[in-house]
């Protein structure tokens, strides 16, 4: 298997296949596309659960830690409450790395009102790099659950922010040697501090007040692969323009120097939702200076196809994240 996410024809073959003891607590388990469990603890409270690693990258990892997990939690419509964390690091780390990226953890779930709640470390020779897992916890009324599935025909998708922005972002810094032999610092610079968007649960507080159908955050597979998945989750097809799919110039210059796909690139901070409001959830989101597009919509059937003028793209399962292409 190669790096990054599994494949699509894994998770169902090798994951989704085995998992066959179920509880009636739980009221959303794995899936294609859910990136959250949801368990019913009181009658009409809902507790919103999800884990990720971060694993492609050691810059800023703390803050990326935190927000992608919250992320996930907004995505299915609920308040991120809490997190626990596992930090596993390589023999030879330093007590200060450690202190210094709980600080980061710290600065990033008080802007957050998010409480570390527990977790666990480790300095293990089974690493080279830091890893570092989030399990986060979030709440919310039952009524309010949002899931990337159930989304109709008809129905128009919104993005929020542009395509490829986190991994601009882990580019510029991990790279910045190599690409100021083209660039200016500023240009650099700028590309970096697209980490600053790298929160959604703005546009999700937003997208609940305007009672969106469905929002999924692209993480792995950039953009091409959030649309795949959103299709995927609810059996549907979809038609997207290209052109209506924003992205920022220091993306497709630090992609052009890479060879990579700007689309297929990992985006955390980047939300898609599904709406019948969709030029109200726009201005709304616009209004709190959120940048937003309508680009594309739900269709019958299963074809998901993106068009640039002339030309028609199907998409297919995403693979390893544009990112890996890149020697870290």
């Amino acid at each position: 298997m190669n790096i990054g996410k599994v494949s699509e024809t894994v998770l169902k073959r090798s994951i989704l296949k085995q998992i066959k003891h179920r509880r009636q607590e739980v009221l959303v388990g794995p899936g294609v596309g859910e990136d959250c469990s949801v368990l019913e603890l009181t009658e009409d409270e809902v507790f919103v659960i999800s884990t990720d690693p971060i694993t492609g990258t050691t810059e800023d990892i703390g803050t990326l830690a935190v927000h992608i997990t919250a992320n996930d939690i907004s995505s299915n419509g609920a308040e991120i409450i809490g997190i626990m964390l596992t930090v596993l690091l390589p023999e030879g780390s330093r007590e200060s790395d450690l202190k210094d990226m709980m600080k980061e953890i710290e600065a990033v779930c008080a802007s957050l009102n998010i409480e570390i709640m527990g977790g666990h470390t480790e300095i293990t020779k089974a690493v080279n790099q830091p890893i570092i897992t989030v399990t986060g916890v979030g709440k919310m009324p039952k009524k309010s659950m949002i899931k990337t599935a159930g989304v109709k025909p008809g129905q128009e998708i919104v993005m929020t922010k542009w395509a490829g922005l986190e991994g601009t972002a882990i580019i510029a810094k991990c790279k910045e040697t190599e690409l100021l032999s083209k660039y200016t610092r500023d240009f650099i610079t700028g590309a970096k501090n697209f980490l600053q968007n790298i929160s959604v649960v703005p546009e999700a507080k937003i997208a609940r007040e305007l009672s969106v159908t469905s929002m999924h955050d692209v993480t792995e597979g950039g953009i091409f692969g959030a649309l795949w998945e959103l299709g995927e989750a609810s059996g549907v097809g979809l038609l997207v323009d290209l052109k209506k799919i924003p992205i920022r110039q220091e993306t497709i210059e630090l992609c052009e120097f890479y060879d990579l796909n700007p689309y297929q690139l990992i985006s955390s901070g980047v939300m898609l939702m599904v709406t019948d409001k969709a030029n109200e959830l726009v201005e709304a989101l616009n209004k709190n200076k959120i940048p937003a597009a309508v680009i594309g919509r739900i269709m019958a059937g299963n074809d998901r196809v993106v068009i640039n003028e002339e030309e028609k793209r199907f998409l297919a399962p995403p693979k390893s994240d544009e990112l890996y292409k890149v020697n870290m």
